[in-house]
């Protein structure tokens, strides 16, 4: 298992995370340098449709068409992970971040954005770590840090997404995924 911690890299909560902002979590991390760690819980979707909050950005949003509540820190805020068309990476508005996924600014005219992004999902706040604190978590075993695929970041139904990523990781890690929520019933 890799340790590297990128854009685009995924982070596991393993078992031993107790934070019930965290418990069965998948991060999609979208920063990292020297100053921390930033990323959005991808499989934490509400019931509050993106169109009632962010009009008619809930037209373009992928199924379901709702925020998806992407961390504790700064949760009147959004952030817009976004899928550019092929070519789109350098539209008004877009960050790159790796492949053609990146950052869509919501502030950007919808008019401007049309045709430029082939997916895209909101989520409500966002995971923020300081200076070596997502590290030291990780070594303490609260992370399990793994490549991502596009369709992480947008699938449909994410209500199993953290075993799905843990099945398709080699060795030990695949294991996990088939673990009881609580071991005592086993």
């Amino acid at each position: 298992m890799s340790r590297e911690l990128s854009a685009g890299r995924l982070l596991l909560a393993s078992p031993d995370l107790l934070d019930p902002n965290f418990v069965d979590t998948v991060v999609l991390l979208l920063d990292v340098n020297d100053e921390g760690a930033l990323g959005v819980v991808l499989n934490r979707p509400t019931a509050l449709p993106v169109s009632e909050v962010l009009g008619e950005w809930g037209e373009v949003v992928e199924e379901p068409e709702v925020l998806f509540q992407g961390g504790p820190v700064a949760t009147d805020g959004a952030l817009a992970v976004a899928l550019a068309s092929p070519g789109g990476e350098h539209a008004a508005g877009f960050r790159p971040l790796w492949d053609r996924v990146g950052l869509l600014d919501l502030d950007t005219p919808r008019e401007l954005v049309d045709g430029t992004v082939d997916r895209l999902r909101i989520f409500a706040g966002y995971a923020g770590w300081g200076a070596g604190q997502l590290q030291a978590e990780i070594a303490e075993g609260s992370w399990y840090v793994v490549p991502s695929r596009v369709e992480d970041v947008f699938l449909g139904d994410t209500h199993d997404l953290r075993r799905r990523v843990l099945r398709r990781q080699p060795g030990e890690l695949a294991f996990h995924a088939t673990r009881p929520a609580d071991p005592e019933l086993n």
